[in-house]
């Protein structure tokens, strides 16, 4: 990996995401970026250039979450320490994978490195996605209480992630398939998810209580 680009995303681009929300900061740009490269293994791909476009990926929540992989892909095109390391079809490539991230994006990706990118995203792991979904309600609808922020979650979890739920994945060599199956047995079962719901909900409060 091409070492003046790294210690310009580094630099640049990773300290970006400490002033996004608390799902998306600098470990989670770390975590899509890992996943990435590993996944990037598989297939005869630039590794530059998937380590960019992981990079990047969340970089448009500067402007709002709505559209922010459009953000995204914007700032990719403008930044123009990028030409001194890709060519330009190379650069469109790389925001058009940022772009093709989002999971509740209704296209395919347009190319390998839009699905490695947005496999990568797709953490699934329960914690993570119960504690992410109760952070994101907290900030967005602060009106409902405790049940509300339930109720809110339920329809959430199985909009998203449920049998027939939106959420795709894209890279057979990936383990999230499995992990998938896991938590949709999990989410057929309303202890275990309000039990799970009650753990994250009480690490939020008493990391609150600590701040």
């Amino acid at each position: 990996m091409n070492p003046d680009l790294r210690a310009y995303i580094e630099a640049e681009i990773i300290p970006r995401y400490a002033c996004f929300d608390a799902g998306h900061r600098e470990d989670h740009a770390r975590t899509v970026i890992s996943n990435a490269l590993e996944l990037a293994g598989h297939y005869d791909v630039d590794a530059d250039m998937v380590y960019a476009a992981a990079a990047y990926h969340d970089t448009g929540l500067a402007q709002g979450r709505d559209g922010h992989e459009l953000a995204s892909g914007r700032i990719i095109r403008e930044d123009a320490r990028l030409r001194s390391f890709f060519s330009a079809g190379q650069i469109e490539t790389i925001a058009q994978a940022a772009e093709d991230h989002r999971a509740s994006s209704k296209r395919e990706p347009r190319s390998i490195y839009g699905r490695i990118v947005a496999e990568a995203d797709r953490i699934i792991d329960a914690d993570t996605i119960v504690r992410r979904a109760i952070l994101y309600g907290l900030k967005n609808y602060p009106q409902l209480d405790k049940e509300g922020q339930y109720r809110r979650f339920c329809d959430h979890m199985q909009e998203k992630y449920a049998e027939g739920g939106y959420l795709r994945l894209w890279i057979p060599e990936s383990p999230n398939a499995q992990k998938l199956k896991e938590f949709q047995a999990l989410l057929k079962n309303p202890v275990a998810v309000r039990e799970a719901f009650g753990r994250q909900w009480a690490a939020i409060e008493q990391q609150k209580g600590q701040s």
